[in-house]
């Protein structure tokens, strides 16, 4: 198939559709079933672990693990961006980013506190996949659409990622809340059958019940490694190669990356626009990103569900309703950038979501968890795609894409790692994930300081 010109319905549309293909790893495995399923792991309350010599809280040592992978990613996409730009194929390191995510997803199934390194491993491939292929899926963006058409495409890829993760996470619970339907074995012995009182057979019946959906979790995993790689085929194979330059990877090319990097900061220091909107995306999306790598986890533990099973419904039932809410709250916040500009929402966004920190901090309840759901779903959508739109829309007049677009992900990625680490850390030492998500409130606030600095128009140094 010859490759099809900038602006084309089809070309956006395949673009758009790798959404649809690696969505389902953050909502099934980064959102709402690993987490459940990683809780489940640690039968006491108290919940440690020991790993790499340490004894960790559960819930630090998973925040800890995520931040030192994207510190991996952040330092290795200059790297493979340079070698990328320099050889012009970047669809094929997007797809070796997305099969290394999809077989460490299909890892988990095997994710035991037995083999907690070999089990982080295979967690730390699915997250490194994920993030690394987004790297080359971005900086299509601007290859693919025009200015006018950049922040709809981009709404559109994350409402289509939002309805497959939601597809597949309805299946995905349906396995988990009713087994026996799925062909899971929730078999309790003969004797207990037959010689059992009816507390014995009830207790063994349930046993039975909670073990083969913990098996269907484990099943989970494998169907987002299958999903993921199967549905990115597509996208693969409707998107351009890139610019061919026909060269090979020499040593000589290995940092290309961070020369680039170095030229765009240099080039940035002449656009003051888009070098003081990068200072506000810095900030608001390491608080972003943070909240919602660890919404379940802190669902999971600072909210009282009552039981297991009222958990399980709960938790993946709120990522459900962010999941939905939040197709609307994407093509909103587009129509609204329309109307009163990007800086303008995104300000307005901010404040929602330096709200939703200071009401998590007092939440309690389930009511008042789905409540707050509502509300990150609305704004989550919404932030994330006029974000990326508002920066390829900064750019100046330039055909390398994709050293802009690492800048912008590593940006991204290094905000992530301190976002995580402070919110690790304290978690650790105050053994509350509360205060925590409190102090994510400076970090919106800084962010909405540095939007109003942002000038309307294009100003030079």
């Amino acid at each position: 198939m010859g490759e099809l010109k900038k602006g084309s319905k089809k070309l956006l549309n395949a673009w758009a559709f790798y959404d649809w293909a690696n969505s389902v790893y953050t909502l099934t495995i980064a959102s709402s079933i690993f987490p459940i399923f990683y809780s489940a792991l640690f039968l006491s309350e108290i919940k440690k672990v020991t790993a790499f010599g340490y004894e960790f809280k559960s819930t630090a040592l998973i925040t800890f693990v995520t931040a030192f992978t994207f510190l991996v990613v952040a330092i290795i996409s200059p790297i493979l961006s340079g070698i990328a730009d320099y050889i012009g194929n970047k669809k094929n390191f997007m797809k070796f980013f997305c099969y290394v995510g999809s077989v460490g997803c299909i890892g988990l199934y095997w994710f035991s506190l037995d083999r907690i390194h070999l089990s982080l491993l295979f967690y730390f491939m699915g997250l490194i996949g994920y993030w690394g292929s987004l790297v080359y899926y971005n900086s299509y963006l601007p290859d693919i659409a025009y200015p006018e058409q950049q922040d709809s495409v981009s709404a559109k890829g994350f409402s289509m990622g939002y309805i497959g993760s939601v597809i597949l996470l309805l299946i995905n619970l349906g396995m988990v809340l009713y087994p026996n339907l799925f062909g899971f074995d929730v078999s309790i012995s003969s004797a207990i059958a037959e010689n059992g009182t009816e507390t014995e057979i009830a207790k063994a019946m349930e046993e039975a019940k909670n073990k083969a959906s913990f098996e269907a979790m484990k099943i989970s995993f494998i169907t987002v490694g299958i999903w993921w790689a199967l549905f990115s085929q597509y996208t693969f194979y409707v998107l351009p190669k890139g610019v061919s330059a026909g060269h090979k990877v020499t040593k000589d090319v290995i940092f290309n990356g961070f020369k680039e990097l170095r030229g765009v900061w240099s080039q940035l220091k002449e656009n003051l626009r888009l070098k003081r909107y990068l200072y506000a995306f810095f900030v608001f999306s390491m608080a972003v990103q943070t909240i919602m790598l660890v919404a379940v986890y802190f669902g999971e533990e600072e909210i009282s569900w009552g039981d297991d099973e009222s958990k399980t419904i709960g938790l993946i039932g709120s990522i459900l309703i962010i999941q939905i809410v939040a197709i609307i709250g994407a093509l909103l916040t587009s129509w609204v950038s329309s109307k009163l500009g990007n800086i303008k929402t995104l300000i307005a966004v901010n404040f929602i979501w330096m709200t939703l920190c200071f009401y998590a901090y007092f939440m309690e309840t389930p009511y008042q968890f789905y409540i707050a759901a509502s509300l990150v779903g609305f704004v989550m959508g919404g932030i994330q795609s006029l974000a990326r739109s508002t920066y390829s829309k900064f750019l100046p007049e330039t055909e390398d894409t994709t050293s802009y677009f690492s800048f912008y992900d590593v940006a991204e990625k290094i905000g992530i790692v301190i976002g995580m680490l402070i919110y690790g850390f304290i978690d650790q030492i105050t053994g509350s994930m509360r205060n925590s998500i409190l102090f994510l409130f400076v970090f919106f606030l800084v962010g909405i300081i540095l939007l109003f600095r942002v000038p309307k128009e294009p100003i030079e140094n």
